[in-house]
């Protein structure tokens, strides 16, 4: 996380929100070897206590959750590069804005006998998104198949200690400076979801 707190949302609603409809992150714990690191989806639950989330069998991380593990997941938002022309002042130089957040905590594997309703809650929460399309199940699928294909993967749950998040939006600078530079980022497109950011760069405080 930024060590500027101008920048930090430490344990806010805002983070909780963002991560339940990013619901996409990279899942990092320590092991023997080094670092272990898989992209993810999971889904935070409304209080931001617990979040579910499966892997591969075969995943490093599978393999070193023999016992529980400290863990953090990254979720990451829009960002840009923003070039110091952009705010017309003397004396600035380069920076990228963004927004992150960090969910840490306690990974822990769940029973087998749990995967079917991680699973099911999993998709669910990105299937309400698609609404008015009639929302996918596993009914639909033939279950042989999909008890096999379940074989493949396991149930996770981290327990969730602490979330912090980075909201870098140049609020650091004076507003008719920042708009100068939410403008830049908006017509440069140098980044990922440049647009959202730029609009966030221009009501921080609603972020």
């Amino acid at each position: 996380m930024h060590p500027n707190r101008t920048f930090r949302k430490p344990g806010t609603a805002r983070n909780i929100a963002f991560v339940r409809e990013r619901a996409f992150g990279v899942l990092a714990v320590n092991a023997d070897d080094g670092p272990l690191m898989s992209h993810i989806p999971l889904v935070l639950s409304d209080d931001g206590s617990q979040a579910e989330l499966h892997l591969v069998r075969s995943n490093p991380i599978v393999r070193a959750l023999e016992t529980p593990l400290a863990a953090v997941v990254a979720v990451s938002g829009g960002d840009a590069y923003v070039s110091p022309d952009w705010y017309a002042v003397d004396d600035q130089v380069p920076t990228w804005n963004y927004v992150a957040v960090h969910v840490r905590g306690t990974l822990r594997r769940l029973p087998q006998e749990d995967l079917h309703g991680v699973l099911t809650r999993l998709s669910a929460h990105q299937e309400t998104k698609l609404l008015p399309k009639t929302p996918w199940t596993s009914d639909k699928m033939n279950q042989d198949i999909y008890t096999k294909m379940q074989r493949q993967i396991v149930p996770v749950m981290l327990d969730v200690a602490h979330i912090d998040g980075t909201w870098k939006l140049s609020q650091n600078k004076p507003d008719d400076v920042r708009l100068r530079a939410a403008d830049g980022v908006a017509e440069a497109g140098l980044g990922l979801e440049t647009t959202p950011l730029s609009a966030m760069m221009r009501h921080p405080d609603d972020a």
